[in-house]
């Protein structure tokens, strides 16, 4: 008895578009389904659009749902595109109509555009600010290893980097296509269930940014706004180092942003980071942690070494009277992990580095929600 096509079509409504993350069957993608006598099932999909950059794994899952049925013997996937208006008609079903918010952004002082979903009342997306007084520090590291940790625990997670003048998010998470776009809408590339969005999709290699503060204002926004977050658990921002033009306008545009301030033990750079405290102050901000990074190096015969001093972090924490959250070894392959985006949260979880990581993604995540008391600072050994 051969599968009907009521059958394929129930086996294959699991089957999520790897971009999108929604049924393939309740986005219309499906639109042919063939059985022959010999057991071989055609399916025909729609692509959003030409030259999806995710072809081949829409190919292997749909294969893979089908053939689980009984008297499948085979399965072949062949490909349309869908129209302009099916695009746009996907555009406003699941990212809604820019046109029809203009007017409320607008009221809250932002350009006219979609209104930035994050700044709602209910939103249930936690922006976490990732930010430091001065660069070199390991910022973006933490902010890569961190997110890829969270999604670890199951949270949906998206990264915006806004440090546009230096970007390294796409490199560090070793994202390998740039965003897909449909009816202007952006699909953020993901990697280690970690979605996110970077100038650098979008500058030739080796090209600076050289935009004054109007540019930079406009290209955070069109980050919130235009590019389908799907309401994540968590969105972190990579914050460039200062307190520049970038801060201020996301401070507006984010005005439930929670700050942790990374730093090293040098108190030079201790006193720096205060800086991005201060800021934070400044714009109604509330700081939420401190996470020292390059705390220590360990030699091959087991003794710690305080490379950059020590105490900073702590210094930090105190003055600010918030908790230091963790501190993190100095380790080659963190560093390594950011140049070949296989951060070491991922690949190495249980290294001394990957721990701290996991745990400090669990206090975010758990202790740190709304009216919960902190708990100490990560360090093992």
């Amino acid at each position: 008895m051969s599968a009907t096509n009521d059958q394929i079509i129930d086996a294959l409504r699991p089957v999520e578009d790897p971009e999108l993350h929604r049924s393939i069957v309740d986005l219309g993608m499906v639109r042919d389904v063939r059985i022959g006598d010999d057991g071989n099932v055609s399916v025909l999909v729609a692509l959003t659009v030409p030259g999806c950059p995710l072809k081949n794994e829409i190919t292997t899952r749909v294969s893979t749902a089908v053939l689980a049925l009984r008297d499948v013997s085979g399965v072949g996937v062949e490909f349309t595109v869908m129209t302009d208006q099916e695009r746009e008609d996907l555009r406003r079903s699941l990212h809604g109509d820019p046109a029809a918010t203009a007017g409320s952004s607008a009221a809250h002082g932002h350009a006219q555009g979609r209104e930035i979903p994050f700044a709602k009342p209910g939103s249930r997306t936690r922006p976490l600010f990732i930010a430091s007084g001065k660069g070199g520090v390991g910022k973006s590291s933490v902010t890569t290893n961190l997110a890829v940790a969270l999604a670890a625990r199951g949270h949906s997670v998206g990264v915006l980097d806004a440090d546009i003048y230096g970007y390294s998010i796409p490199r560090m998470l070793g994202t390998d296509h740039e965003p897909t776009v449909i009816d202007e809408m952006l699909l953020p590339p993901e990697a280690w269930g970690v979605r996110c969005i970077s100038i650098g999709f979008f500058v030739p290699e080796g090209q600076a940014v050289v935009w004054r503060g109007p540019m930079l204002h406009k290209a955070l926004e069109q980050f919130l706004t235009d590019v389908f977050w799907d309401d994540p658990d968590f969105l972190l921002v990579d914050m460039p180092p200062g307190t520049g033009d970038i801060a201020i306008s996301l401070s507006q545009y984010l005005p439930r942003g929670e700050v942790f301030i990374v730093t090293t033990p040098q108190p030079a750079a201790q006193k720096v980071a205060r800086l991005s405290a201060a800021m934070a102050e400044k714009v109604n901000l509330q700081v939420r942690g401190v996470i020292e990074n390059m705390s220590w190096f360990t030699g091959d015969d087991g003794t710690r070494y305080e490379l950059f001093g020590s105490g900073g972090g702590a210094e930090l924490a105190a003055e600010l009277d918030v908790p230091l959250l963790a501190q993190l070894p100095l380790v080659a392959e963190l560093r390594q992990g950011g140049d070949d985006g296989r951060p070491i949260a991922a690949v190495d979880p249980d290294s001394e580095a990957g721990r701290i990581f996991h745990g400090l993604a669990e206090q975010i995540a758990v202790d740190l929600r709304p009216n919960k008391i902190y708990s100490s600072a990560l360090k093992i050994g």
